[in-house]
């Protein structure tokens, strides 16, 4: 498919060890020009850690930027030099001291294709077991054991308000019910 737009210079506005703002000047189809800034990200990954007793660990986060605690998956960016189940693994120990048997990748989504190039990448964690979080000084996280359906029913009734971990829990819904049925894991 060829683009509609030709992007006919770019600039760095901005950036921090996280992410960037790149300006681009566009060419449209009508022959006039805009500029569009985005948001380069390295992408990232969410976790869903599944326990064998059938426990989804969720967190809930204080995030500063909307002065709220949120409901959220263990999820963390990509960092120069480490492959998506490296992250993976480190952000599950990290922020909930997790260790897994086994990790399943689901697949991959935006999360702000509006703004951002962004690329999430999703993973089951299965047989996890919980240990000491290596929390970040910025980070305020408890961990909460939950039901899977519990978790499912909090993303349907959006109480879990981190849009890409509802969405990542909703994609992975049969992938979960599949890896409960070859583990033998009891999922409630």
């Amino acid at each position: 498919m060829v683009a509609p737009y030709k992007t006919l210079s770019s600039r760095m506005a901005w950036s921090c060890p996280w992410y960037s703002v790149r300006q681009d000047e566009i060419g449209l189809p009508n022959g006039s020009t805009a500029v569009y800034n985005v948001i380069e990200h390295p992408g990232a990954v969410f976790i869903i850690p599944l326990t064998a007793d059938g426990q989804i660990i969720l967190i809930r986060s204080y995030r500063y930027t909307v002065n709220d605690w949120c409901w959220e998956l263990p999820a963390g960016g990509l960092k120069s030099g480490r492959s998506l189940v490296e992250t993976a693994v480190e952000e599950l120990r990290e922020e909930i001291g997790g260790a897994a048997e086994a990790l399943h990748y689901v697949g991959q989504f935006y999360p702000s294709n509006g703004v951002s190039d962004e690329v999430a990448h999703i993973f089951i964690a299965s047989g996890v077991t919980l240990g000491q979080p290596q929390h970040e000084a910025v980070e305020m996280i408890e961990i909460h054991p939950t039901p899977l359906a519990e978790a499912l029913r909090m993303a349907r009734a959006n109480e879990i308000s981190d849009g890409p971990s509802a969405l990542a829990l909703l994609i992975s819904e049969s992938k979960i019910t599949q890896i409960n049925a070859d583990s033998n894991f009891y999922l409630r």
